[in-house]
């Protein structure tokens, strides 16, 4: 595919108030972004620039810092998202009509998968709730392709309609919260907005990120099975896209949408096309193209039995997940979002990564 020689990152993502020719109501002046330090909570808060008020909420202290240098219009609030007090403290002066992107979840425990229920499911509630007595105009709610599992054959696409199915823990917390998020917009106590992003990659990406490009650098990522099985992704300009539309499209509210890159990507184009952009940046690749292991299908089957044992007890481990879910194609139709929300993505695959790569290097991730 064609290589542009600009950086996606050099300029804001595609806005709210570009001409689509879908109906959409102003952009809030004032909003509320919970997960903002996270890997699209960055770029999403950065997006939004401009706006008279942007309240953030983040974890830790050490996270806070960096955001609020980046606009004095940034506002940001240190606590749990699980914390009914530091919900009130989020909310607090903000006035009615007010949007919020709720992005704040937990996808790789620490811990126990305990963590999906208490962040994904407990912390939605808190927020949902917030934003109801708060008078919010719209709420955006950043959810994922894990409740709807995996497609039953290469050549299937969830769309809009696809039944839930949802993929070990972090498929049924995320689940959960969908519910929650749709309840409240059933009862009219909120105009909810629903955007399933699919695996997304993009600055302010986190180590495991950095890893992957490391193992694909030097020859060492499995190729599971033939490579043929799909996968939607996003680069992050893109979902920030589908959410700011999200934000104002007139027949958005009580509706879900998938967000995603124009078409899936077959696994192993993903890693051949992630090599040619190491090689664009810089950056020598070694190793075989493509790390084809006779075993690899029949471990990824093993590991997926061993993820659901573990998950079945409380515990997660990253590795095992991973591979297990490797074997499968998650891909998505994003007809929807581009005919009601006016969604375009304007960035491909091998554009992003380059964009990605780019940005690791700038902040001296080892790759």
């Amino acid at each position: 595919m064609p290589v542009s020689t600009s950086d996606p990152t050099d300029t804001p993502s595609p806005g709210a108030d570009e001409p689509t020719g879908v109906p959409t109501s102003d952009p809030a002046s004032t909003v509320v972004v919970t997960g903002a330090s996270g890997w699209l909570g960055q770029n999403l808060t950065r997006a939004l620039v401009g706006r008279d008020r942007i309240r953030c909420l983040v974890p830790a202290e050490g996270e806070a810092a960096p955001l609020a240098l980046v606009s004095p219009t940034i506002e940001v609030v240190v606590g749990d998202v699980r914390d009914p007090a530091t919900a009130d403290r989020l909310f607090e002066g903000v006035p009615a009509g007010t949007t919020v992107f709720h992005a704040a979840a937990v996808i790789h425990p620490h811990a126990s998968t305990r963590e999906f229920f208490d962040v994904n499911v407990g912390g939605t509630q808190n927020i949902v709730d917030r934003a109801r007595r708060a008078g919010a105009a719209r709420f955006v709610h950043v959810s994922s392709n894990s409740p709807f599992g995996v497609n039953p054959t290469p050549d299937d696409v969830f769309t809009e309609d696809s039944p839930y199915d949802p993929y070990l823990g972090y498929g049924q917390s995320k689940y959960e919260a969908e519910q929650i998020v749709a309840t409240a917009g059933d009862r009219g106590d909120l105009a909810t907005v629903m955007i399933r992003a699919p695996w997304f990659y993009g600055p302010y990406q986190p180590s495991r990120q950095s890893q992957f490009f490391r193992t694909i650098r030097r020859g060492r990522f499995p190729l599971v099975g033939d490579g043929s099985q799909r996968r939607s992704m996003a680069y992050t300009d893109n979902l920030v896209q589908g959410l700011l539309r999200a934000e104002v499209a007139d027949k958005a509210p009580g509706n879900a949408y998938w967000v995603a890159d124009a078409e899936p990507y077959r696994l192993r184009d993903v890693i051949t096309t992630v090599r040619r952009a190491l090689e664009a940046e810089g950056l020598a690749t070694s190793g075989p193209e493509l790390l084809r292991l006779p075993l690899s299908l029949t471990g990824a089957k093993l590991a997926e039995k061993v993820d659901v044992v573990l998950q079945g007890r409380g515990r997660y481990l990253q590795p095992v997940h991973v591979l297990g879910e490797l074997r499968h194609t998650i891909a998505c139709d994003i007809t929807r979002a581009r005919d009601e929300l006016g969604y375009e993505p304007a960035v491909a695959l091998e554009e992003g990564m380059r964009a990605s790569i780019r940005w690791c290097l700038d902040h001296g991730e080892q790759l």
